[in-house]
């Protein structure tokens, strides 16, 4: 059914007025602030007409209206005013990047406390590179049990393992198995590495005793570790400042599920794009998220690799602002690590409806 004008003027201003003060809204608040130029009882009319359309509920029978899900997300995709940050905002991030950035050892983690600190919600920071592959074997003979794997990635790092057989092998097996390695194990992905090639592995390399398999084992763990995104979630505590979370078991059941490693992201999201998104309630796949929302924005690390920041925060959260600030600070981060530009001034990042319904993990 579609909305009217009026209605969506009216839904803006219930949406506007609970952010800021968490309590249900009456027809009066709306008649004296919104300047909608109509009476209160043709307000309250609208308000009725609009939880029967499901963009407002009402939680109890004398109680003013609050946005649901659906009103939220209309609320984000057409109704607010995207936020454009104030120069003292913005040179107040510049400045503080820059301070954090000094260490790189802890960037990550450092950036997802500034974007708790601005923003005043549990943040998430997480790099990950473009697939990351063995980019060649070498299997250094020790004695007659004793092996190493060396193994040099495509992202440049070399991972070493010492191999201890029960058995005795000789020099030229270790060797025929470096070169059928190098030949079909390189520049594959660790799902690449089926049953199938570790056995027609053995059978060329005439290897009676699993020795490929202990290779292609460390091989797979490796590639595993390294295309797994690196990810840190701070500012969990910042939850019990929100009217919302006053229940101390509501708290603590989503504190200890994002303290936990909680899946807040999309799993089939990429990292690519610089689209802040916004998952409202339900949108998030994760039982402990539904009545919560989550804002994510992306930035470019350099040396192929992208990276994220994401908020939490209740359904109630201030989006607009929320957007604005992870956007900015999304494209500084990809002006400074990624040799990027950052948009033109007033350019707003694009918010997107919704993304995939699955969770990525920590």
């Amino acid at each position: 059914m579609a909305i009217s004008e009026r209605k969506k003027k009216i839904l803006a201003a219930v949406v506007d007025e609970y952010i800021r003060t968490a309590e249900p809204v009456g027809s009066k608040v709306i008649a004296q602030n919104a300047g909608l130029g109509c009476s209160s009882a043709t307000i309250r009319n609208e308000l009725a007409e609009l939880v029967n359309m499901g963009y407002l509920e009402q939680p109890h029978t004398s109680a003013g209206r609050v946005p649901t899900p659906m009103g939220y997300r209309m609320y984000v995709n057409e109704l607010m005013e995207k936020q454009k940050l104030s120069l003292e905002e913005t040179e107040e991030i510049n400045r503080r990047l820059n301070t954090k950035l000094q260490q790189l050892d802890d960037a990550i983690s450092d950036i997802g406390r500034l974007a708790s600190q601005l923003t005043d919600y549990p943040a998430l920071a997480l790099t990950a590179q473009s697939t990351v592959t063995i980019k060649r074997f070498d299997l250094i003979y020790v004695d007659a049990n004793t092996f190493i794997i060396v193994v040099m990635l495509s992202n440049n790092s070399v991972k070493n393992k010492l191999v201890h057989l029960p058995i005795s092998v000789d020099q030229s097996m270790v060797q025929k198995l470096s070169t059928l390695f190098n030949a079909s194990f390189t520049g594959i992905d660790d799902e690449q590495i089926t049953p199938l090639l570790i056995s027609s592995t053995e059978r060329a390399a005439d290897d009676t005793m699993g020795i490929a398999s202990v290779i292609a084992a460390f091989a797979i763990e490796v590639l595993t570790e390294a295309n797994t995104p690196s990810a840190f979630i701070t500012g969990e505590n910042r939850l019990l400042s929100q009217p919302e979370y006053r229940d101390p078991d509501k708290a603590h059941r989503l504190m200890s599920y994002l303290s936990g490693g909680g899946h807040i992201l999309p799993a089939a999201d990429s990292l690519d794009g610089s689209e802040v998104r916004v998952f409202i309630g339900p949108e998030n796949v994760a039982e402990e998220l539904k009545d919560s929302s989550v804002v994510i924005a992306t930035y470019d690390a350099g040396d192929n690799t992208k990276g994220l920041i994401g908020v939490v925060g209740p359904t109630r959260m201030d989006y607009s602002t929320v957007a604005a600030k992870l956007g900015f600070l999304a494209s500084q981060l990809s002006k400074r690590l990624g040799g990027g530009e950052s948009p033109p001034e007033g350019l707003h990042n694009k918010l997107i409806i919704k993304g995939d319904d699955t969770n990525e993990r920590r």
